[in-house]
């Protein structure tokens, strides 16, 4: 059995599911303040961001990658 992905920590895991959301917060209050022009766009833009947000985010694996991409593994 390959144990390759149990060297990443809950925090790690944990933090960059902090990352993503706040990216996530940063996305949709770029377009309600920028991009949209009218209240209906600011719903729209806010609901609808946070909805694909939820729908198309990253499965777990993917992040366990990513996070030995960028973070370097567990540090021990």
């Amino acid at each position: 059995m390959d144990n390759k992905e149990d060297d990443i920590t809950p925090a790690q895991l944990k933090k960059a599911w902090i990352v993503y959301s706040v990216l996530t917060v940063v996305v949709i209050l770029v377009l309600v303040f920028f991009v949209a022009s009218d209240n209906e766009e600011k719903l729209f833009f806010s609901l609808m961001t946070a909805a694909a947000a939820y729908v198309f985010r990253p499965t777990e694996r993917f992040m366990k990658r990513q996070i030995k991409r960028f973070g370097g593994g567990a540090s021990r």
